[in-house]
């Protein structure tokens, strides 16, 4: 649950780093339609979907020091149906969002006492897509904490920076920020987050990212095994009892290892990604680009129902578009625009999203076959990233080059979503 594994391997790219901790901060911790308590029990429900213990750890603290009620930990079952109807859109987007239509909207916006505002609607749809999303990044780039032994976590982390997710802001705007509007309804996360490093930086080995590796996967055992103990001593398991080591003020590494039962943030855990080649006739058909595209439909509809999101994410995408890649192209004997395309327009063609003016044929001529199993694996169903597929893709390129494509697919995917949700949310208003 470290949360600067994810900020390390994005430093490998600034540019793009500083445009997406600006995203992750204004989502998270500004004025938005969503209570934050509310935003981080989304993202747990996000993660969860992947079985991505970082990223569940990582908001389960969060959620709690934002003022969340410790109940909701038991699972949907204990939170409000309001938030729980979300269960249905947070399944589809996260593997089959071509599967989303306006009668999911509808369904949302018009129950009764528990109805979402379009607005809140929008909030919660760009966090499912954007945790979605950064979930494959997470396990692309081994950044995941369940570690197997040979399989993730194998990337030498960066020296450790002092960067939390919110420091992209200008100057010192972000602390100040933070504590005017967070000091009645949460917390300062800088703050908080500082003070989390800190304690983390304990366990810290900062010369051997092996000896970090070894050090973490010791504490890790050690706080499973614990809270096993306790579990049989009281009857219970990490679920059903989430007081048992999620206090948010003690021990931290005991902290960020507690939520181990993903199961009850989720319901139908057997639903997940099909291709859509083989998609029953009767389900929608190919999404083309010209019929409804980020640039001339999505940006807007997203930044008029929930203020400004729109050009942090407009942002990101070109920041990503706009990074350098000359030698990962070259190796692959192509432009870097080409090349980038290429992967670009393979993980949109893995939901059915189509553009007119691209020849597909290139992406075979493109992508060697071990580097489409790699994206289709890390883009579709992460959590099943194995040593395997690791090893074999990452003798390919340079560290750097291995984080450019991670971000290539956290971008694509979340921008499928993104299209597919706001298209529906689109039908639905005319």
């Amino acid at each position: 649950g470290r949360l600067e594994a994810v900020t390390q391997q994005m430093g490998y790219h600034p540019q793009y780093l500083d445009s997406f901790l600006k995203t992750q901060h204004y989502l998270m911790h500004m004025d938005g339609p969503l209570p934050f308590d509310c935003r981080h029990y989304i993202a747990i429900m996000a993660a969860a979907r992947h079985q991505c213990r970082y990223l569940v750890n990582l908001h389960v603290l969060q959620f709690l020091r934002a003022g969340g009620d410790p109940q909701w930990l038991h699972g949907l079952d204990f939170i409000p149906p309001k938030l729980r109807n979300l269960n249905e859109i947070n399944k589809i987007l996260a593997h089959r969002p071509w599967l989303i239509t306006k009668e999911h909207i509808e369904k949302l916006l018009k129950i009764s006492e528990w109805s979402w505002s379009l607005a809140e609607l929008v909030h919660a749809v760009v966090l499912l897509a954007h945790c979605h999303a950064l979930a494959s990044f997470v396990f692309g780039c081994g950044c995941e904490q369940d570690e197997g032994p040979g399989g993730r976590g194998l990337l030498k982390p960066l020296s450790p920076g002092n960067q939390c997710f919110c420091e992209a802001t200008a100057g010192n705007s972000c602390s100040q920020e933070l504590l005017r509007i967070n000091r009645k309804r949460s917390l300062d996360s800088c703050m908080e987050l500082d003070s989390l490093r800190e304690r983390i930086q304990r366990f810290h080995v900062e010369t051997e990212g092996r000896e970090e590796t070894r050090l973490l996967q010791q504490d890790r055992e050690e706080g499973e095994r614990q809270g096993a103990e306790v579990g049989v001593q009281d009857g219970t398991d990490h679920c059903s009892d989430p007081s048992a080591g999620l206090s948010p003020l003690t021990d931290t590494d005991r902290e960020v290892t507690s939520a181990t039962n993903l199961a009850c943030y989720m319901q139908d855990p057997d639903f997940g990604y099909q291709d859509f080649a083989r998609r029953d006739e009767d389900q929608t058909q190919v999404f083309r680009v010209q019929d409804y595209s980020w640039e001339d439909h999505g940006f807007s509809l997203v930044n008029r129902l929930y203020s400004d999101i729109g050009h942090l994410l407009d942002e990101k995408f070109r920041t990503v578009d706009g990074l350098q890649s000359s030698a990962m192209a070259k190796r692959q004997g192509c432009e870097p625009s080409v090349f980038k395309r290429g992967i670009w327009n393979y993980i949109h063609c893995m939901f059915g999203i189509r553009y007119d003016d691209y020849d597909y044929a290139e992406v075979n001529q493109l992508l060697e076959r071990m580097l489409k199993v790699y994206i289709k694996t890390v883009t579709c169903y992460p959590e099943k990233t194995n040593s395997e597929t690791f090893d074999r893709f990452w003798k390919q390129f340079k560290h750097s080059e291995k984080v450019h494509v991670n971000l290539l697919i956290l971008e694509a995917r979340m921008q499928a979503e993104l299209l597919y949700a706001l298209q529906a949310i689109t039908q639905y208003m005319i």
